[in-house]
């Protein structure tokens, strides 16, 4: 008798000693996508196109589909919110600049662009996994909930939208920043000629 964890450790080693491998190549691989941002998004598309033809198909899932709705709608508060609300929390951190003498802060968003891939992703493969399971295909009025998510989508956006105009600040990054200070240099008379 060797103890607690003796033969019965030895057994189970190679199982989870292959569960750790396959996990650290499935982490590589992801982390390698990490640069290719409009790939990995036109997959995620892909994916989410396949999900939808299967839901066409089928004729079914919609409880399913609206539940897919709201956790992307989460998930794109999310990713359009400021990390630190000014509204509810002031913070020591980096705030967002309130007026134009304040310096340039960073949006740092409160879901990162690639978590929000990946949530965005995983949740359709999620749901497509769903539909081949009839246990999660509940008879409902597909037009009802599809009129309830519009409103509850416009009625979310708007308060968001009402949030970002409050504390000016933009959750998307249009090229680099560029400095519009004065432009003397273009009026004076710099030539030097003869």
């Amino acid at each position: 008798m060797e103890g607690v964890g003796g033969e019965g450790a030895l057994a189970a080693s190679p199982a989870a000693q292959w569960g750790h491998d396959a996990w650290r190549m499935y982490q590589y691989y992801l982390d390698k996508t990490t640069p290719h941002t409009i790939y990995r998004w036109i997959g995620s598309l892909v994916v989410a196109a396949i999900y939808c033809l299967r839901v066409y198909y089928v004729q079914g899932f919609y409880i399913v589909s609206y539940g897919l709705g709201i956790y992307l709608l989460n998930l794109l508060i999310g990713f359009l919110s400021p990390l630190v609300d000014p509204e509810l929390e002031p913070s020591d951190g980096p705030l967002l600049p309130t007026k134009g003498s304040d310096e340039f802060k960073p949006f740092i968003r409160r879901l990162p662009e690639f978590k929000f891939w990946y949530s965005f992703t995983k949740a359709f493969c999620i749901a497509f996994f769903m539909t081949f399971f009839s246990m999660f295909d509940v008879p409902v009025f597909w037009p009802i909930l599809l009129c309830y998510w519009i409103a509850l989508f416009v009625l979310t956006m708007r308060r968001q939208i009402a949030h970002m105009i409050k504390y000016k600040y933009i959750p998307v990054n249009i090229g680099k920043q560029k400095y519009g200070g004065k432009k003397s240099y273009a009026g004076s008379s710099g030539s030097r000629g003869d």
